[in-house]
């Protein structure tokens, strides 16, 4: 579901599981949940153009002169902000024909349509994974297949997390990072409490009975601290379904049809039942959000929290004060031994704005992939990892990144990371274990919504029965969401 803002580095799920060692919104987290992540450096080498020393072509788009307003980050992030303005800078120098306004509005589904209407949405902005049916039947996103395939690293962009933007064989969107939902466990709360570190090919019932054994609730702690709040309470939910062997929806005779109200749904909250009536390993004040969450991880209230991995870590690590070696990240349980350890997979995209005109769809193009396989973009990694070892801090790799890792430059980015002593290690492990399963392509937001008042019912009222909850959450989204779509 998204992020937040950024995150995370090594698989690749399904045959290319991204690199490692390393989101919402943060994306690793929903779009709702507004987490942060950290960013990793933005995108690609321009290409050089053929014009001759005396005259420029009419086209050539580096003789013309083009504004473009970009998408950049908050206030709040002054450290994101300044690798923005060096990417900024290097950029302009290669195409000082180029004016760039900056524009930090951060993309909302209940504002795009207002922004668009208004002719006021930046000439390129992010979005995620989920959006990407919703942009494309609105016509708010832009269709940048001649872009893309004229793009020279095209074939080493990682497949899995840009699929997600390809629909029917034509490109609205250029993939930034991503993420498979995981599991990070507080190692020092479970030494403490004399519970062992569960396997890394663990399941519910291993998740459960360390849950229930690090929680003390006479003292506000919690095992685990599943989100309870929000569209991320759904989100969070969801992972459950998908290790039970469940479906959000299916596309069946043209119409998208709920599937969630299956026995896969029903085991996936009959077991967070057990974990909030059973076990007693749920925060009595349930009613969490992504920040909320993560928040009550980095505090030492909880031991578990179930994100993407590098929001989580790096508050855990830069402000909560955690040593790595606390820092356990571990896939999704399997909900029974053998099974896959699902997790959702999400991720951060840039689209281009259908009203740009075609100089600008263009420029924007090249600024997006600007730094995207370049040892300049190298270049400005070393140099904010260096400058985080210099600042004291840690510095947390994308779990998914736009390229493969098994490429030549998954290789050499790995030798960056392999040059400092700050940057967090994935368990060489977790690689073989981890299993993303893209998020349901239409409206997953509103089922996500729906989704979170079970969730909150069943915390808050014991005896719950799942498969009429589920019934009627299914009869709700179909009603109201899925009746209304024509699939193709």
């Amino acid at each position: 579901m998204r992020k937040v803002s950024s995150v995370f580095a090594c698989l690749l799920v399904t045959g290319t599981l991204l690199s490692a060692c390393g989101g919402n919104s943060n994306g690793n987290k929903p779009a709702a949940d507004g987490g942060e992540a950290t960013p990793a450096p933005a995108a690609t080498q321009a290409a050089e153009e053929s014009a001759t020393p005396s005259q420029a072509p009419a086209d050539d788009i580096t003789q013309k002169k083009v504004t473009i307003k970009i998408h950049y980050p908050t206030p709040d992030l002054t450290e994101v902000r300044a690798q923005e303005d060096d990417k900024i800078k290097r950029f302009q120098e290669v195409y000082p024909n180029v004016e760039i306004v900056k524009d930090d509005w951060q993309y909302n589904v209940s504002e795009i349509g207002v922004k668009m209407a208004a002719n006021e949405a930046p000439t390129f902005f992010n979005t995620y994974a989920t959006e990407a049916k919703f942009l494309i039947e609105k016509g708010w996103v832009a269709d940048i297949t001649d872009l893309w395939n004229n793009y020279e690293f095209k074939d080493q962009i990682n497949p899995v997390l840009q699929n997600q933007f390809i629909i029917d064989g034509k490109v609205y969107g250029v993939t930034q990072k991503g993420y498979v939902t995981t599991t990070m466990i507080n190692k020092k709360m479970l030494d403490d409490k004399s519970v062992a570190v569960p396997p890394m090919d663990w399941t519910w019932d291993d998740m459960l009975n360390t849950a229930k054994g690090v929680a003390d609730p006479k003292k506000g702690i919690s095992g685990i601290a599943p989100m309870g709040k929000g569209n991320e309470a759904g989100w969070n939910w969801t992972n459950f379904l998908f290790e039970a062997g469940g479906e959000i929806q299916k596309i069946e005779g043209g119409k998208v049809v709920a599937t969630f109200n299956s026995e896969a749904g029903i085991k996936a909250l009959d077991f967070y039942k057990k974990l909030r009536w059973e076990a007693g390993a749920v925060p009595q004040d349930w009613a969490l959000g992504w920040g909320d969450a993560v928040g009550a991880f980095q505090q030492g209230r909880t031991a578990m929290v179930m994100a993407g991995s590098d929001g989580v870590i790096e508050q855990a690590l830069n402000q909560g004060g955690f040593k790595p070696e606390d820092v356990l990240t571990y896939p999704m349980p399997a909900a029974e031994k053998g099974g896959k350890h699902t997790g959702v997979l999400g991720g951060d995209y840039l689209v281009i704005n259908p009203n740009a005109s075609k100089d600008e769809q263009e420029m924007a193009f090249r600024y997006i992939t600007f730094d995207y396989f370049s040892d300049k973009g190298l270049e400005a990694l070393d140099a904010i990892i260096s400058q985080r070892k210099t600042d004291g801090k840690y510095y947390i790799p994308p779990l998914l990144d736009y390229y493969a890792a098994d490429s030549d430059f998954g290789k050499k980015t790995k030798a960056v990371y392999d040059k400092y002593d700050i940057v967090y290690q994935y368990s060489p492990e977790i690689m073989a274990l981890l299993d993303g399963k893209p998020e349901a392509q239409y409206n997953t937001q509103d089922y996500y919504a729906t989704m979170s008042n079970v969730i909150q019912e069943l915390f808050a009222k014991e005896g719950t029965d799942s498969k009429a909850q589920l019934d009627a959450a299914a009869a709700t989204v179909q009603h109201k969401f899925f009746d209304t779509i024509k699939a193709e």
